[in-house]
């Protein structure tokens, strides 16, 4: 793609009384017949724009862009819907994505069917009668999704609750944060997991009442062992299907830049595969955990540029937990402390102060960018105090570190983000799935006011962003925005007031703002010439549309460098242990079709 000749042949400023140049090129595509909004301050919305070679060759009023066409150019009438930049994803899951789409759906409503442990335990015996050839082949049940909080029972199932799913069959459980999960007593049992098992660092094996006998919880670094063994089990053309089901899923949210924000090397092996086989469509920018994954932080993959749609952006640091899981590291105690646990509870550390300071230190001197996962404020205590140790020693330069999550920061804490360079990227979604927890148990109402305090970064001048953590929730950026324009919870109410923000801010934040948390915004996150042609097409728009309504917006097409790479069925079929978190649930017939091709899984359909 020649992206400078194209820029400076033909540019489109007429919108603020400048006369367009005489075109020199012929585009390929032009769109027009609805809402255009760049995302670019200088102009911020047009009538047409033109695509050439992938890239964005005019911007501006019809009749000037329509000087660019040419015998063979396509003229597409957008027909009243909503073109806005193609979505990028600041924190997500792309490859774990694909995981939950084959797992049995354990999501609470309105993205699943799970409000109380025994629709949990009947959504795992469906999954395991309808999957028998993957339980043959693996012999695990797994699930994905449950959420404690949502629960009717205000708890997490135990060893005896999935004990009632099977005994034969070790049964494995997913907490919807990621952070925990739950096994009955034969995967307790195949594990070595007994009373007489010590805590792993960074990790606790939650005990019966009364005894040292694992109830079934585990926590953190206590669960991440265990999974990360499960899925090792998977071959290769199985991993392949499962990372191609996260990334059909994100097309179909509009996503053209997805992210795979805590890789392990069979990951990462998995997306070179399919990015050397020339079957990836969107780009997609990974971030090996460090403590895994320093060997694959070489060429050519480490890059700022893609290859074959994937590079790796830089290395993954996790502090502590999850919040809605109580694991997340507080600088004081949790409003309602779990159960078992000392009243000053305040969650726990992943790694030491010297251990921080150490990889931080690795990644600093190596130039590697960090995205570092902090929930509590004793972590972004944790975390600030490493990065600014590394800046003293490596000196100012533009290595952009994230705070992932950042919930819990302090006012003092976000004007040391600003001071030391440190981009936050919020999760305002929990405001809705989680918010009306957080007050009530997690951390009480003063403090719950400002988890992913947005309107203290908007003050201080601070580029933010805003994500979703799939699979922790859909892939649905609607559903971010609103979240960060409306800040309501499940329960109707507006959950800190002073941190809602415009709904131009919110697309900013998941468009142009994360383009530059991926140090991309020179070729991305806003509509202008000599951009790549990167789009989401909408039903709404979303800036002009009732604030409350703009999580029902829906994705009609998903464009990458002037492709068409997904387009919305008019009426699309519901199938698949998905299908309620998403539009056409197509991300299971990926996944299970694909399996089944690898022969791992036989492929069937199921109705709703």
């Amino acid at each position: 793609m020649q992206r400078t000749s194209i820029a400076a042949t033909f540019f489109v400023g007429s919108l603020f009384g400048a006369p367009p140049l005489l075109a020199q090129e012929v585009a390929d595509t032009i769109y027009s017949g609805g809402d255009i909004i760049t995302v670019n301050e200088l102009q911020p919305q047009a009538e047409a724009i033109a695509v050439k070679d992938g890239l964005i060759l005019a911007v501006g009023y019809r009749d000037e862009v329509m000087q660019c066409k040419g015998a063979s150019t396509q003229v597409v009438d957008l027909g009243g819907n909503t073109l806005v930049p193609g979505f990028i994803d600041p924190h997500g899951h792309v490859f774990n994505t694909g995981i939950q789409a084959i797992s049995a759906n354990l999501l609470p409503r309105p993205d699943g069917g799970v409000n109380d442990i025994a629709e949990l335990q009947s959504a795992l015996k469906s999954w395991a009668q309808q999957n028998q050839k993957l339980t043959g082949q693996y012999g695990w049940i797994v699930g994905f999704g449950y959420d404690d909080a949502q629960l009717k029972e205000q708890r997490h199932p135990t060893r005896d609750d999935l004990d009632q799913v099977s005994t034969e069959l070790p049964v494995v459980i997913v907490h919807q944060s990621g952070h925990l999960g739950a096994m009955n007593s034969k995967a307790l049992e195949i594990l070595g997991l007994n009373a007489g098992t010590e805590n792993p660092p960074g990790g606790v094996i939650r005990r019966r009442e009364g005894s040292q006998d694992p109830d079934g919880v585990l926590e953190e670094n206590a669960f991440f062992a265990q999974l990360f063994g499960l899925m090792s089990k998977l071959s290769p053309d199985a991993n392949q299907a499962l990372f191609a089901s996260g990334v059909h899923l994100y097309k179909s949210f509009g996503y053209t830049t997805a992210q795979e924000g805590k890789g392990s090397l069979d990951s990462v092996a998995t997306m070179e595969a399919v990015a050397n086989s020339g079957k990836l469509d969107i780009d997609v920018v990974a971030y090996p955990d460090i403590t895994v994954g320093v060997e694959a932080m070489k060429a050519p993959w480490l890059s700022r540029t893609y290859s074959g749609h994937f590079r790796l952006g830089g290395i993954k640091l996790t502090l502590d937990g999850s919040p809605q899981g109580k694991t997340a590291w507080l600088t004081q105690p949790y409003y309602k402390v779990p159960a078992g646990q000392k009243p000053d509870y305040q969650g726990y550390s992943a790694f030491s102060d010297d251990q921080v300071n150490g990889f931080v230190d690795q990644a600093f001197k190596n130039n590697w960018q960090v995205l570092a996962h902090v929930n509590g404020d004793a972590a972004i205590d944790q975390y600030i105090s490493a990065v600014r140790a590394a800046e003293q020693r490596y000196g100012m330069a533009d290595r952009r570190p994230v705070a992932i999550h950042a919930q819990t920061a302090r006012l003092d804490q976000v004007e040391a983000f600003k001071a030391l360079g440190i981009i936050p990227s919020f999760f305002p979604m929990h405001t809705y799935y989680w918010g009306d927890w957080h007050r009530d148990s997690v951390l009480g109402p003063e403090r719950a006011v400002n988890i992913s305090p947005t309107g203290w970064a908007i003050a201080r001048g601070i580029i933010f962003t805003s994500h979703h953590d799939a699979p922790v929730a859909m892939p649905d950026p609607m559903r971010v925005l609103s979240a960060t324009v409306t800040r309501v919870t499940r329960s109707g109410q507006v959950l800190g007031p002073e941190h809602r923000t415009s709904p131009l801010v919110a697309l900013k934040a998941h468009t142009l703002w994360s383009a530059y948390q991926h140090f991309e915004e020179k070729s991305k996150g806003s509509l202008e010439v000599g951009k790549l042609a990167d789009f989401a097409v909408l039903d709404g728009n979303p800036l002009t549309i009732d604030p409350m309504k703009i999580a029902d917006i829906k994705v009609i097409e998903t464009i990458k460098e002037g492709k068409t790479v997904y387009r919305r069925e008019a009426a699309p079929a519901t199938v698949g242990s998905v299908a309620s978190c998403a539009e056409s649930n197509a991300c299971f017939l990926v996944a299970s079709r694909a399996l089944g091709r690898a022969g791992v899984i036989h492929t069937h359909d199921h109705e709703e």
